[in-house]
């Protein structure tokens, strides 16, 4: 019984203490409702719509920034070397990726060049889709959450593959999910330390000689299209004028690189263009 006591005029004392702050917050209260009646209506309305729009785009913006994506699609032919590059990118070694890949390759990692650095640095989601005929239709299921495609193309075997070459990448240009997001391509020339390799202008160049020679063709054949894409037909270039990639709604660069030396900064470069912190 004495506790109670006690603790009741504990409580007493404490009502005490919190009397001036409760007449305190009756007098604001009282003087802001005072200072409301005062206001006009329209302009009272007004100042809670600028309230309202304000705080939805703060929480807009945000909500933005946090969902914007991490993910970077490495595709071309088998033997390109996509997945060479995929281990150096994530770990600098290249062993790993001597053998043809069946299944897509993928993770979430801090590139292996900034994995000393300080400071904020954003993890990349890396997928290397395997670049097989019949194996190509899994990268619809990586391209709508892509932040930029890096399309990998053998620079010593070049010319015999040309035509496979710009078939698969004109499929890739003329998706719906790469078109509408405008997803930012990368035509990384692999094995350019090689003698016998050809040239980034050159390869560009002839992929677009070859689209625009085989037009038609190329667009009769693209069989790895979803149905998503069938309703929205796209198509490439200009008509009556010679294509170029300037003519894609996408921005479309071409980069030199040699896997097996460790030599990516170019693709690098591109990651962080588009994978910022």
């Amino acid at each position: 019984m004495e506790g109670m006591e006690q603790w009741k005029d504990q409580l007493e004392q404490l009502k005490i203490q919190l009397e001036p702050w409760k007449i305190q917050l009756e007098q604001w209260l009282h003087q802001a409702i005072e200072y409301l009646d005062q206001i006009p209506p329209i302009q009272l309305y007004a100042a809670i719509a600028v309230l309202f729009i304000s705080t939805l785009l703060l929480f807009s913006i945000r909500l933005f920034k946090r969902t914007k994506s991490n993910t970077i699609v490495l595709t071309g032919l088998s033997g390109s070397g996509k997945t060479v590059l995929f281990y150096v990118l994530r770990d600098g070694s290249s062993h790993q990726g001597t053998v043809t890949s069946m299944e897509p390759n993928e993770g979430t990692f801090v590139l292996n060049s900034e994995s000393n650095k300080k400071g904020k640095i954003k993890s990349v989601h890396l997928v290397d889709v395997p670049g097989h005929s019949r194996l190509r239709p899994k990268l619809d299921e990586f391209l709508p959450q892509a932040a930029g495609i890096v399309f990998v193309v053998d620079a010593v075997e070049f010319l015999p593959s040309c035509p496979s070459v710009s078939e698969y990448l004109y499929d890739i240009l003329t998706k719906a999910s790469v078109v509408k997001k405008k997803i930012p391509v990368l035509i990384c020339c692999n094995k350019s330390d090689k003698v016998t390799a050809h040239t980034k202008e050159f390869i560009r160049k002839q992929i677009e000689k070859e689209m625009y020679d085989h037009y038609e063709k190329l667009r009769a054949s693209r069989s790895a299209i979803s149905a998503a894409d069938i309703s929205n037909d796209f198509t490439l270039g200009v008509s009556g004028e010679v294509f170029s990639f300037t003519q894609c709604r996408n921005a479309v660069t071409v980069a030199d690189a040699s896997g097996l030396k460790g030599e990516v900064a170019q693709v690098e470069q591109f990651i962080r263009e588009h994978v910022k912190p």
